[in-house]
């Protein structure tokens, strides 16, 4: 179905990401363009390895979990998952994230009751679900620099995003993709590639649930997000299985109106989680990191709205009884951790 957000930039933006699955005639019109962003970033790559531009240790080991391509992937329940394994393992970790869409001019800790807009719906959403330690700023090394010297108790950092972020040294890079790969195989912006394909990584995770094929890459590993109960906005005490929004009509009971929206990187992949588990929901997909500054639900006709964490972050003061919210577990390999945590263990902390 359609919203009132569905404007220009919403069309341009689905418009470019159908545009970077295939190598058709806008790709290589822009390709030249692709050739000058890789000299570019390649530099400042080269400038790095080669020690002439300085990445800095911040006093404690540091994993990111980031990813090669524009939009979302999963990062952040991947985040949430890759804490909760760390310190099943011992440690104390924390975490660092850019605070997208917040205007954060000093490096901030986030609490629970913060609101999205003072520190972005990612972190806020990381915050909440693990308890952890979270710090956010576009510069990520003062983000961790205030981290560690705040939390003392704190021996590993990770990193929400921030694989491009090369001044933050790091002793373990997780890339994570979805269905699309690396759609076109080109960089930006005739592909949408912020980096080559070939880049250097530690391991690589496939947010990809509904086909079984990985990539013949080293160290990947399939990334399952499975869902878990639905609860009530207004009343988070308020469980319900998703099985019971697929529930059909009876004789004098029409079947109930379901209605689910995304403001996520990857709105479909929600939806297609939802269908999975046996619901046919009318879908509103909304732009990523939607601000919910105007309400998208007021002409929605729907007995229950089913939203991601991140967009119910960003509604704790609605009054919509209708709006049920899906939780996800993104359930990380074993072996994945275990090379995670030996990676840590051949450095100690700074």
């Amino acid at each position: 179905m359609s919203g009132p957000v569905s404007d220009f930039k919403a069309r341009v933006e689905a418009g470019l990401a159908r545009e970077w699955q295939q190598r058709g005639a806008l790709a290589w019109a822009l390709a030249p363009l692709s050739v000058v962003f890789a000299a570019v970033s390649g530099a400042r790559r080269a400038a790095y390895a080669a020690g002439w531009l300085k990445a800095v240790r911040v006093g404690a080991p540091v994993v990111v979990v980031g990813n090669v391509t524009v939009g979302g992937t999963g990062k952040t329940p991947t985040v949430i998952a890759l804490v909760e394994a760390l310190r099943a393992a011992g440690y104390t970790p924390g975490v660092v994230s850019r605070g997208y869409g917040a205007k954060v001019p000093r490096p901030t800790p986030v609490t629970a009751s913060l609101s999205a807009r003072a520190c972005g719906d990612e972190p806020l959403l990381i915050a909440r679900r693990t308890g952890v330690p979270v710090w956010v700023s576009p510069d990520r090394v003062a983000a961790a620099q205030a981290l560690c010297a705040a939390h003392r108790d704190v021996d590993v950092i990770v990193s929400d995003d921030g694989l491009q972020h090369y001044r933050l040294a790091r002793d373990a890079e997780l890339v994570v993709f979805d269905h699309r790969l690396g759609g076109n195989g080109f960089l930006l912006p005739a592909g949408p590639l912020r980096e080559p394909l070939s880049r250097r990584r530690d391991a690589t995770l496939v947010n990809n649930p509904f086909e079984r094929t990985l990539p013949d890459w080293p160290n990947t590993f399939a990334l399952r997000l499975e869902p878990g109960e639905a609860w009530h906005l207004a009343n988070p005490a308020l469980r319900r299985p998703l099985a019971q929004f697929a529930a059909q009509g009876t004789p004098g009971q029409p079947a109930q109106r379901v209605v689910a929206a995304a403001g996520i990187g990857s709105p479909e992949r929600f939806f297609a989680t939802l269908r999975a588990a046996g619901l046919a929901p009318q879908t509103l997909a909304l732009p990523d990191h939607y601000d919910y500054a105007a309400n998208p639900f007021s002409e929605v006709v729907a007995d229950a709205i089913l939203v991601t964490e991140k967009d119910a972050v960003k509604l704790g003061a609605w009054n919509d009884a209708r709006i049920w919210v899906v939780p996800v577990e993104a359930a990380l390999d074993h072996r994945l951790i275990t090379l995670v945590v030996e990676k840590l263990r051949g450095r100690s902390s700074a």
